[in-house]
């Protein structure tokens, strides 16, 4: 027998005919069709009952927790970072510390904190921006 379109049967076992209720009794399923004897939702035209643990359900979700700013982060890259990777008299943009790979983005702001003292001098900073302590260590020098 050659494999094709018209031959593929599903694995034995692997599916079952579906329940059909209020067939008549030789059925199985013939009087109340499965749905006992009397209360709403053994009448006809109930099927929105479903519905209603829908509340419940949403209840007991977990909520979503905590909270996300809608501001930019800024990047951020220490003084030490600077030490190690630029010389003295250099440029320090957003540009050379993308090229230096201080940073991941181009576009997000940068920010420069103060951990690590900077040794360089005559450095020129363009389009950064500086924390209190790192405005404070650059200034000294």
């Amino acid at each position: 027998m050659t494999l094709s379109l018209h031959t593929i049967k599903p694995a034995k076992g692997s599916t079952k005919n579906r329940k059909r209720v209020g067939r008549g009794n030789a059925s199985g399923h013939g009087t109340y069709a499965t749905r006992g004897l009397k209360g709403q939702k053994s009448r006809s035209g109930v099927s929105g009952l479903k519905r209603l643990g829908l509340k419940m359900t949403l209840a007991r979700l977990p909520k979503k927790r905590g909270f996300r700013s809608l501001k930019p982060k800024f990047q951020v890259v220490n003084l030490f970072s600077i030490n190690d990777n630029f010389k003295d008299g250099d440029e320090i943009s957003v540009k050379s510390l993308f090229k230096k790979g201080l940073i991941q983005d181009i576009k997000s702001s940068v920010k420069i904190l103060g951990n690590g003292e900077l040794k360089l001098k005559n450095l020129k900073f363009k389009g950064v921006k500086f924390s209190k302590k790192a405005d404070d260590k650059i200034e000294k020098r």
